[in-house]
């Protein structure tokens, strides 16, 4: 079996347990506010804006044995630099200010309580445990955008009455991350290492967990 599929296997509970809350199943079918989707996307800015620095950070901890996969990265640099930008225009194509979401001038408009503990992990694995369990990380959000990310964009369009441009950062990632699954399938089964297998998985199961938290967050403030 390859590596990709024992880190899917060992992860599968966690994975069913994110997909099966009720933000990610009712977004999913159009079924959530315009507030909460207003609160989704202000964390995902704070969240996002981290993607090139957490990537260019784990490039610069590998060792000498992943140059192949530090080029990987560089790859995936070159496609996400610059999305937290869309994100906020995003926001601003639903009536929100991006600059108070951008300067997190109040409190709704700030990183979480969540949101900050997943990117403070994803920097600790990197520069404490080893840099090879941020793609646990990588797992965890590109596998979530696969799978919802494109269709709940389209229905939300329709029951919020929102125009296409409302909807670039789901449109985009879910039709993007299709791609990206299949190379970083790749990438995975190149890492024969037994103890960075283990991190890995060891590192998706807190992300799957982890990022959760943020959507039960969302959730308990905005779907009362």
């Amino acid at each position: 079996m390859s590596f990709y599929q024992t880190l899917l296997n060992a992860t599968e509970t966690e994975r069913n347990n994110l997909m099966s809350q009720a933000l990610i199943t009712q977004g999913s079918t159009g079924n959530i506010s315009k507030a909460t989707y207003i609160a989704f996307l202000t964390q995902a800015y704070h969240h996002v804006k981290h993607t090139t620095p957490l990537l260019m950070a784990c490039g610069g901890r590998l060792s000498g044995d992943y140059e192949w996969l530090r080029t990987a990265i560089g790859e995936y640099i070159e496609e996400e630099m610059g999305h937290q930008e869309w994100v906020l225009n995003d926001i601003a194509t639903c009536g929100a200010d991006k600059e108070a979401v951008r300067n997190s001038t109040q409190i709704d408009t700030a990183a979480s309580h969540e949101t900050e503990m997943m990117v403070a992990y994803a920097y600790d694995m990197i520069n404490r445990v080893n840099p090879v369990g941020f793609f646990g990380m990588v797992l965890v959000l590109e596998g979530t955008s696969t799978a919802v990310a494109t269709q709940a964009g389209e229905t939300l369009m329709t029951s919020l009455n929102l125009p296409k441009k409302a909807f670039s950062y789901l449109l985009s990632h879910g039709d993007l991350d299709v791609g990206h699954v299949a190379f970083y399938e790749s990438l995975m089964n190149q890492i024969t290492n037994e103890k960075d297998q283990a991190t890995v998985i060891h590192a998706a199961k807190h992300f799957y967990k982890l990022y959760g938290d943020i959507f039960k967050q969302i959730e308990a403030k905005t779907m009362q």
